[in-house]
């Protein structure tokens, strides 16, 4: 184990919230029971507004930035946990309130830990990340709600190119929906199609402030942009269908009326990825050890060094980022 090592932390300067890459050493770190060695984390959106310092994400200072961690045990006071187990660690307040995983070593809680399923490596498991977790839990959710199984119409998903969307295209397409990307880039349609997507929407269509009670046309839907997206969404989906949300790229805001819920039985189902019980973020990795195709998980990978955090935060942000970003620690 090294002396010190290299985090990216997020200290105050001035009043506001600056990422810089530090030496710290174990001793530093927070008094938990599990020592992990990270071997990669993930780029997030919410990490881009972190990093950035665009977003006020970090609630206490200093703050080791980064939502997902992938990793070895070094130690554990818990027998929950031994050395040598490989883990995975999606949310629990890591980067707003717990140190996170933009860092070669990390102290956790042991009830913070998933064990890596044997289908996937490290890497694997931050390919999907979050975002990959994310999309599994909102199919989960759609698929507890029960109208989507019986009914072949459109399932449709919007921020479709970035992480969420993308995992969340593969699941759909792989269970057999019929599953309609809503994105704004015209380029990344091939990459969609490749996915599973078999029908494209422009998500201009869906920003833009429409009535209550729209044509019917989604049985289901998963949306990471919330705002008017989410509202016109809502508005267009079938009798007795359900929505899960998951998101805020558009907005925290829901310019929306009850309508679709008290005249077409229309669900809104909260998904959090954050604070989610151990039962639920085991049965979303079940799925996608289950159904997420090896290939189409690699078509929407790329490997970036830790060094390379600064700039490709402000790229999420700016939404040049497709698919997922895995971020191998140490580099």
């Amino acid at each position: 184990m090294s002396d010190t090592f290299t985090a990216l932390m997020i200290e105050d300067e001035g009043g506001k919230p600056k990422a810089a890459f530090k030496q710290i050493t174990v001793a530093d770190l927070p008094d938990h029971d599990v020592l992990v060695e990270v071997a990669f984390s993930t780029l997030n959106y919410k990490d881009g507004l972190a990093v950035s310092g665009k977003g006020r994400i970090a609630r206490k200072l200093p703050m080791v930035a980064g939502i997902d961690i992938a990793g070895t045990v070094v130690e554990s006071r818990s027998d929950k946990w031994k050395a040598g187990d490989k883990v995975v660690l999606n949310g629990w307040g890591l980067s707003e309130t717990e140190w996170g995983g933009y860092t070669r070593f990390q102290r956790v809680k042991p009830e913070w830990l998933i064990r890596l399923p044997d289908a996937f490596s490290l890497q694997d498991a931050m390919a999907i990340g979050t975002a990959g977790y994310t999309a599994a839990l909102c199919v989960d959710a759609l698929e507890a709600w029960g109208t989507i199984a019986a009914d072949q119409r459109e399932i449709l998903v919007t921020g479709a190119a970035g992480g969420v969307g993308s995992t969340a295209i593969a699941l759909l397409s792989k269970r057999g929906y019929k599953v309609t990307a809503a994105t704004g880039r015209p380029e990344t349609h091939d990459y969609l199609a490749k996915l599973g997507a078999t029908a494209f929407v422009d998500r201009a269509s869906l920003s833009e402030k429409g009535g209550p009670l729209q044509k019917e046309r989604w049985a289901g839907a998963v949306d990471s942009v919330g705002s008017t997206t989410l509202a016109n969404v809502l508005s267009q989906t079938v009798y007795g269908g359900a929505v899960a949300a998951c998101g805020l790229a558009g907005g925290a805001d829901l310019p929306a009326t009850v309508l679709p819920h008290i005249l077409r039985s229309v669900a809104l189902l909260g998904v959090d990825s954050v604070m989610a019980p151990i039962a639920k973020r085991e049965k979303a990795w079940e799925r996608l050890a289950r159904d997420l195709d090896r290939e189409a998980l690699s078509s929407i990978t790329r490997v970036e060094p830790m060094s390379r955090l600064p700039e490709l935060a402000n790229e999420i942000l700016a939404g040049q980022v497709r698919g997922r970003v895995v971020i191998e620690i140490g580099k």
